[in-house]
């Protein structure tokens, strides 16, 4: 079980509104939601249950009655002390979160009844979370306090997200105590006295781990002896590890069990039967645990590391797994998280001549450094298990490098497709060749020119297409100087949003609007290329001077083709227009190729940003920032994105630099999921600097311009909170390729915002 105290995903206000309540629900994937008063007392809990049986007995239905009068105000509880065999007792009939309280009602944790997850202090360790990475310090620290402190900064640069240590009572644990190892055969003569050099008493450690605390890392601690355990029980540990010497002291277990603290437990040294009987022992506590697999030689030999077993200890224990090892090198803890490990151990030293059998196996800070970031892409490389889908990337290369069908002559409507009306082209934008077959001999239901696509719609009904809208805030459409007849030709946008590709930016502005005399009835955005000539990427956050001024020179192109476009439109886009000029959305930059920089980095990265604005001439437009995701995609491939991504620092940038933004609620959508943060907080701080909007879905950290409905965006919350907060901001719908097939992704995308906008 999990005992969380985090408990902002799992609590709202009674008084708040029910949609506000369902909300977290959702963004919290546990089905359930804990109310508490302003005091923070226990009110009630929420389910999907309680909302079923609420909206079934209801007489009249709003989401904005408080959340209480759809609630169980009579909770399951237990209070904060309670053992954990007595919350496991409280689960049952469908109760899977119990609020633990204290002894005034007040809610203070929440346990969850999860076997195959466990909580160490602010870490997961869960199917779905990433591995747990534990520097062992051990006593690699030479009994030297300073050095101690040492080996944990290095383990915090390096990327471990706990350390562990070792803490011993010498007069309990060993038959002759602290006085000397006389008698005892070579191998624990060996241990004894290597300990009586470098052993840590429990005070000497605590120092350690106050350092830790201030230095922003766990601490895990192997507990040799119930001395031990008591005095790290007492300091606050958030996890105890079982070295594989006591995985059998069922005695010495189940003291630490009683103390309700997370345990993980190596198994080397054991027989599956040894193991079985310690996985019975442990789960009659109720204790939240996991098992690590290991082999108990320094340095252990590769062929008897078996890490295929580690499937079978999953299964023995039912419980997350992990790896401890000894061998040399870290590729082996690299395999073991792709067979499943949750947990890897390897031990961690500043020099592996020093004294001692664990400086032998241990990695250096660089090593475990390096062993931190191959583990981490390979957890993004294993994916699941699911029916393959084309990713985002490859949807685009898609279109650039497969062929589709195209029709081979002019054919009119009402005629029947034969073989020699076929052709197979690039690029991939409609039909995939394997559809020929499906093509032929059906009668058309529009007429076609030599080279243009056949689509899906080709091989059923007609495709959508436009319509008037009724919209309560100004909308337009994504087009390029060649689809504006395309895009105009069954219905009247507020404004066409122009998406410059480097090229027209070349191209004569008067001859492009020559032939709409008097102007076009509507008004318009633009948005700048991101890609220039040369593989050239706009990055205004560049330190290379060369690249910067590039970047303000193409971005002052954007600008000044604007406002050159301005006398061929009637209309604005919006009020705003009348006098403050076109909107341009512009992609800013602060992309790096091979990794995220240290968040300490960015704030100079928007200063220099803020900067290059300041050097561009944008009177007589409104020149927004775009919001952008972690990981966009660029040339092919991906990026990492370090700016406009987290909502907190963009929106500090909008007010700092007094600049407005176009929040591309895909993107940051994608943001939120990658950040672990709610989606409605993040529209509570980019929408009050909003000035143009992007609707379109998204999926997962990189799943971007799904189509509206098809992906994770709750839609009736973002209307309810952009009305709020963005009242009369203009929008397009930002369907990927939804242009093609005479903008039938478009029209989906507007027929189904219609509801919520």
């Amino acid at each position: 079980m999990i005992i969380e105290r985090d408990l902002t995903p799992y609590v709202v206000y009674s008084g708040d509104p029910v949609l506000r309540a369902l909300e977290k629900i959702t963004a919290n994937k546990a089905r359930v939601i804990f109310l508490v008063d302003s005091h923070g007392h226990l009110d009630g809990v929420l389910s999907d249950g309680d909302f079923r049986r609420w909206v079934s007995s209801a007489e009249s239905l709003t989401t904005d009655v408080p959340a209480l009068e759809a609630a169980n105000t009579a909770p399951r509880s237990l209070p904060i002390g309670s053992s954990p065999a007595e919350i496991a007792h409280a689960f049952g009939s469908g109760i899977d979160h119990v609020a633990l309280v204290d002894d005034r009602g007040h809610l203070v944790a929440i346990a969850i009844n999860r076997a195959d997850e466990l909580r160490i202090g602010t870490h997961v360790i869960a199917p779905d979370a990433p591995a747990l990475l534990i520097s062992e310090i051990g006593i690699n620290h030479q009994g030297d306090v300073s050095l101690a402190k040492q080996l944990v900064d290095l383990s915090v640069e390096a990327g471990a997200d706990i350390v562990k240590f070792q803490l011993r009572d010498m007069e309990s644990l060993y038959r002759q105590g602290s006085a000397g190892s006389g008698g005892e055969d070579l191998g624990p003569q060996y241990t004894l006295d290597l300990l009586a050099k470098y052993n840590l008493d429990a005070d000497g450690l605590f120092e350690v781990f106050d350092h830790c605390k201030d230095v922003g890392i766990e601490v895990m601690c192997t507990a040799w002896d119930p001395v031990s355990v008591d005095r790290l029980v007492d300091y606050g540990i958030t996890s105890l590890k079982v070295a594989s010497a006591d995985m059998t002291n069922h005695a010495l277990l189940r003291h630490m069990a009683a103390s309700g603290t997370p345990m993980v437990i190596s198994t080397g040294m054991s027989t599956e039967g040894e193991i079985r009987e310690t996985v019975d022992v442990v789960r009659s506590t109720g204790v939240a645990h996991a098992f690590l697999h290991c082999q108990s030689t320094y340095p252990a030999p590769f062929k008897d590391i078996n890490l295929a077993y580690l499937t079978r200890l999953a299964e023995l224990t039912q419980a997350p797994v992990g790896y401890s090892g000894h061998e040399r090198g870290f590729h082996v803890p690299v395999a073991a998280v792709a067979l499943g490990a949750r947990i890897i151990e390897k031990h961690f030293t500043v020099d592996r001549d020093l004294e001692g059998n664990d400086h032998k196996v241990s990695l250096l800070p660089g090593e475990f450094k390096e062993m931190v970031q191959r583990i981490r892409e390979v957890e993004e490389a294993l994916g699941t298990n699911a029916p393959r889908a084309v990713s985002t990337g490859e949807m685009m290369n898609r279109v650039n490098l497969a062929k589709s069908l195209v029709a081979a002559r002019r054919i009119e409507v009402g005629e029947v497709l034969t073989d020699a009306d076929i052709d197979i082209k690039s690029p991939g934008r409609g039909l995939q060749p394997n559809a020929y077959d499906k093509l032929v001999g059906r009668t058309t239901t529009r007429a076609l020119d030599a080279g243009d696509f056949f689509y899906a719609t080709d091989l059923g009904d007609a495709a959508p297409k436009g319509r008037a809208y009724d919209f309560r805030r100004p909308w337009g459409l994504a087009v390029r100087y060649h689809d504006i007849d395309a895009m105009t030709k069954d219905t009247t946008p507020d404004f066409l949003e122009f998406h410059f590709s480097y090229k027209d930016l070349d191209l004569p502005v008067e001859e492009v609007f020559a032939k709409y005399d008097g102007g076009l009835p509507m008004g318009f955005t633009t948005h700048s290329p991101d890609l220039f000539a040369g593989d050239f990427l706009l990055n205004l956050a560049s330190t290379d001077d060369a690249h910067w001024e590039r970047s303000i020179r193409e971005l002052q192109r954007v600008v000044d083709t604007t406002r050159e476009m301005q006398q061929h439109f009637t209309r604005s886009a919006d009020a705003k227009g009348e006098t403050e000029g076109p909107v341009i959305v512009a992609s800013l930059g602060g992309f790096t190729t091979d990794a995220f920089v240290a968040p300490a980095e960015r704030e100079a990265m928007y200063a220099r940003v803020a900067e290059g604005l300041a050097r561009v001439d944008d009177s007589g437009v409104r020149l927004c920032a775009q919001t952008l995701p972690p990981y966009p995609w660029y040339m092919g491939g991906q990026l990492y994105c370090n700016l406009f991504v987290d909502p907190r620092d963009t929106a500090d940038f909008a007010a700092r630099y007094d600049r407005r933004l176009c929040f591309d609620v895909s993107h940051s959508k994608l943001s939120a999921n990658y950040l672990g943060m709610s989606f409605a907080d993040a529209t509570d701080l980019l929408a009050p600097h909003t000035e143009h909007l992007h609707l379109v879905d998204a999926t997962g950290v990189d799943g971007e311009g799904v189509q509206v409905g098809d992906g994770e965006i709750d839609w009736a919350v973002l209307a309810q909170q952009l009305d709020a907060m963005s009242p009369g901001v203009s929008f397009i719908p930002e369907i990927w390729q939804g242009h093609v097939n005479d903008g039938e992704g478009f029209w989906i995308a507007l027929e189904r915002l219609e509801q919520w906008f």
